[in-house]
């Protein structure tokens, strides 16, 4: 779907060589402004970038493109510095919720968190972890035993929640996958589909022999008792892809990728 040509671009580069140059090169030819008063926002880097820079633009609801100067790049497009006022008018556009997570330790301090991708537990020591499951506050498995488990978004399911043996959630399925990390009991237990606007909620149980971390993307609490993951409806993040190349079309491809 076209629409008009920015006119305000912003630029983000990780602190990677080939981000740097890519960065300077770009502004060189369509100039640069402040994030907030921007008409699109262009990340530089790899999927890491991507996540960093929705979370930063959150609050201003700019849309934001990517450009690949990483390794993977799902999250991202072909770098190039060619007709970027064209391809920004005729990408197709994404839009998703981030995930909230809620995190309280063993000194009883609570942290909340974005994540875009997934909100996840893990075992902090050899120990494994022990963990008590419940979904709109009704227990659903009283006793997870493992090396941890994840919440992921459907834009977040080809990433942690995949290398987990997670499903693929097409984009628009308003669903949430629930994935175990290396479950030893119940050991054919493989997660669960859940609605959108579930709220799942996780108890540690015996936190200080079988201590637990929990993680929003990249943000870390660690030592937690109780964690809390929810959609947030009121937040919507704008994602731009190039045209025949969009995140609902990449999700599908990857289901059949070797």
């Amino acid at each position: 779907m076209s629409r008009p040509a920015p006119q305000r671009i912003a630029f983000f580069a990780n602190d990677r060589p080939a981000a740097q140059e890519a960065q300077k090169a770009l502004i060189a030819r369509y100039g640069d402004c402040d994030p907030h008063d921007a008409d699109v926002v262009v990340a530089l880097g790899g999927d890491g970038t991507m996540l960093e820079v929705l979370r930063e633009t959150m609050a201003a609801n700019v849309p934001v493109y990517g450009m690949n100067c990483g390794t993977v790049g799902f999250l991202m497009n072909e770098l190039q510095t060619d007709d970027l006022p064209k391809r920004l008018a005729e990408a197709d556009a994404a839009r998703i919720n981030p995930l909230v997570m809620t995190a309280t330790n063993r000194n009883g301090e609570t942290q909340r968190a974005t994540a875009i991708n997934e909100v996840s537990l893990l075992r902090q020591t050899r120990n494994t972890a022990r963990i008590t499951i419940k979904v709109g506050g009704k227990v659903r498995l009283h006793q997870l035993i493992c090396d941890g488990v994840l919440v992921s978004t459907p834009a977040g399911s080809t990433a942690y929640n995949l290398s987990a043996h997670g499903p693929i959630l097409p984009i628009m399925s308003n669903l949430l996958a629930l994935t175990p990390i290396s479950p030893f009991r119940p050991r054919r237990w493989r997660g669960a589909l859940l609605p959108y606007d579930a709220e799942v909620s996780f108890e540690v149980q015996d936190p200080e022999f079988r201590s637990v971390s929990a993680t929003a993307d990249n943000v870390e609490v660690r030592d937690v008792v109780s964690v809390a993951a929810k959609i947030d409806t009121d937040r919507t993040m704008t994602l731009l892809f190039d045209a025949g190349a969009s995140l609902e079309e990449r999700i599908v491809q990857e289901q059949f990728s070797h």
